[in-house]
């Protein structure tokens, strides 16, 4: 099972300003694929810091098509080109983050893949989205960074993310793609596809604000 320091560091500013901080402080590749039957060859990786007030997390995608026809705040993301950040703070639930190529967001709550709940809209707008795309030769080149505040986390009273423990897992998909695939980065063992899997979240730490702490 796979551990992650989430770093601190001194995001400000304009988001695009914050891709080279991230990438000088992590970069990770999202590469299992659990499901032999939707192998794709699409490369992702991703890179996460926080700031003590929010999660920054920066996807990267090559794939050879895209999707985006969702456009409604929680509407069905995972079927156009999807990347997803899962995160439980506790073992009472966990949110799912969910955001297509042009930065349409679902996020939800609950304790599995049932009976979740959708969180209300004017919180997730709180997210904040940069998105850029292009193509390369025969693929799609394509980048998603977030901005994710404590305040989206509204079942927990989360104030400081210094030294805080979590469970996470971060994945890829596009259902309705003409190559269907889903991957992740922490591998999950079951029989088909389902990322609703707590039990495959890997422990995750994010890095104590000190005043020293910097990248």
């Amino acid at each position: 099972m796979k551990e992650l320091l989430i770093p601190y560091c001194a995001v400000a500013g304009e988001l695009a300003a914050a891709k080279q901080q991230m990438l000088a402080a992590n970069d990770f590749a999202l590469e299992e694929q659990p499901w032999p039957q939707y192998k794709t060859d699409a490369e992702v990786r991703f890179s996460i810091v926080h700031n003590n007030e929010s999660i920054f997390i920066l996807y990267r995608v090559k794939e050879k098509h895209v999707r985006h026809v969702t456009t409604a705040i929680n509407g069905a993301v995972w079927e156009d080109s999807c990347v997803e950040f899962f995160i439980a703070f506790d073992g009472e639930g966990y949110y799912n983050c969910e955001f297509n190529c042009i930065g349409t967001a679902l996020i939800g709550y609950g304790t599995g893949r049932n009976n979740r709940e959708l969180l209300p809209a004017d919180v997730v707008r709180m997210v904040h989205v940069d998105t850029t795309m292009r193509k390369e030769n025969d693929a799609y080149v394509w980048e998603l960074l977030l901005q994710i505040p404590v305040q989206v986390f509204v079942k927990h009273t989360v104030t400081s993310l210094s030294n805080v423990t979590a469970k996470v897992n971060f994945y890829k998909c596009g259902d309705l793609l003409p190559e269907p695939h889903f991957m992740c980065w922490n591998k999950i063992n079951s029989a088909t596809p389902d990322f609703h899997r707590p039990d495959f979240f890997a422990a995750a730490v994010f890095e104590e604000v000190t005043s020293m702490a910097s990248i």
